[in-house]
């Protein structure tokens, strides 16, 4: 038989307001009958009904994640990803919500999706893994007054938003000082994306750090589709690069298997550094030299800002920008050309 706060109130002895007063930590029951009941509820095996507690208050108690569209397989198998959500979960967890996830294939059914969430009352606000110049979520949230945080800097709206960040610019700049440092005169920057915002200051990083060390800046090298791949080793050769700066670690793999088939050895004959210091970095050699950008930060403080909106309903909050600082992390595939000379 179910256990309900009757059956509680009745071998605890006290009312069965008490009971649910408990129950939401109210501040008139006193320490003393907090744990007497609480003693009852384990040795009963009572187990609050949630979800009628949240009704009543008018409140999910809960928070919707949103992933990017899961479009490729890098993104499914990004581990930033679980990484993140395992930090959100844990840090929800401590303030006591639980999470929902938002995934789909494309921005039309990840819109549907959300909307979902939203009218159905599934969920008190959202947290965005992501920031896509083709987001039709943003807009929507912002449009309907939806409390959410985003993990990375907005394309519009930065007036309105909530959000936390690491410095893309300087990682980019700082991932290309280090290949200068090393040597490296002829650098190219590498991605598989050009919507997200991310890609866009990372480069403009890479190219910040090459015009203030007085070198010559390269045009991006997006590989889209099956016809960039086929003109990767042109540009090698054409811009004679020594090194390289990739957009994560994922794909820095596959910059690797593409570079040895165009007979380019790393780091002999081709320096890379990434971002993001994932399990990748070190699955196979040599170990990349990558950028870490600290993910559990990023999801902790996120899911702290957003529970704030939703705490302080009436405290000012947009605009709020967190910067989650990172840090270069040395590994096997960057070579000091310097030491050659010498």
């Amino acid at each position: 038989m179910t256990i309900t706060v009757k059956d509680v109130a009745k071998r605890a002895g006290v009312a069965t307001s008490t009971v649910s007063r408990v129950i939401n930590d109210h501040h008139s029951i006193s320490p003393a009958t907090k744990k007497k009941v609480r003693k009852v509820m384990e040795e009963m095996g009572y187990v609050p009904n949630k979800t009628a507690q949240n009704l009543g208050k008018g409140s999910a108690n809960a928070i919707g994640v949103i992933l990017p569209p899961l479009d490729s397989k890098e993104r499914l198998g990004n581990p930033f990803y679980l990484e993140i959500i395992e930090a959100i979960n844990e840090e929800a967890h401590k303030h006591g919500m639980a999470t929902a996830i938002a995934s789909a294939r494309d921005f039309d059914h990840l819109l549907l999706n959300v909307k979902q969430m939203h009218l159905q009352r599934q969920v008190d606000g959202f947290i965005l893994l992501y920031s896509d110049r083709s987001d039709p979520i943003v807009d929507y949230l912002t449009k309907h007054k939806i409390r959410f945080t985003l993990v990375g800097q907005p394309y519009r709206h930065e007036e309105k938003i909530s959000y936390v960040d690491n410095d893309n610019q300087l990682l980019g700049k700082h991932a290309t000082d280090y290949l200068i440092r090393n040597g490296h005169k002829r650098i190219l920057f590498i991605s598989n994306t050009t919507e997200e915002i991310l890609y866009f200051e990372r480069y403009f990083g890479y190219q910040k750090a090459l015009m203030l060390a007085g070198l010559d800046v390269f045009p991006a090298v997006t590989l889209l589709g099956p016809e960039d791949y086929m003109h990767f080793g042109d540009h090698l050769k054409e811009t004679k690069a020594t090194a390289v700066v990739v957009i994560d670690d994922i794909f820095a793999l596959r910059i690797i298997q593409l570079a040895e088939l165009h007979h380019y050895k790393v780091p002999d004959d081709l320096s890379l550094i990434s971002f993001n210091n994932s399990i990748f970095a070190t699955l196979t050699h040599p170990y990349l030299t990558s950028v870490d950008v600290a993910i559990p930060d990023l999801g902790r403080h996120g899911i702290q800002a957003l529970i704030k909106q939703l705490k302080e309903p009436d405290q000012p909050s947009a605009g709020l920008r967190v910067v989650v600082p990172h840090k270069l992390v040395e590994r096997e595939t960057v070579l000091d050309i310097n030491e050659k000379k010498d």
